[in-house]
């Protein structure tokens, strides 16, 4: 669980289900790391810019590579996102 409060779905404004809408996961749901964002909506499309540009953007790394690094480090955290 995030320590930062999210806005659940059902209680979200017209403008962030929208936004809920957009980054839903393959699962069907939001992912808490974009949910945290719902105060804010424009930090949640701001986060997802730079996710996409990490992730898929110009690298020497493949995208493959990159998940296994997120991984290490979301294990080293403790953190299970």
């Amino acid at each position: 669980m995030a320590f930062i409060d999210y806005i659940p779905e059902d209680r979200a404004s017209e403008e962030l289900k929208k936004l809920y809408d957009r980054y839903r996961a393959a699962w069907g749901g939001v992912d808490n790391i974009i949910r945290i964002h719902g105060p804010n909506p424009p930090s949640m499309e701001k986060h997802n810019e730079l996710y996409r540009h990490l992730m898929r953007g110009p690298s020497p790394l493949s995208f493959v590579q990159r998940e296994m690094i997120a991984v290490v480090v979301s294990v080293a955290n403790r953190c299970h996102y």
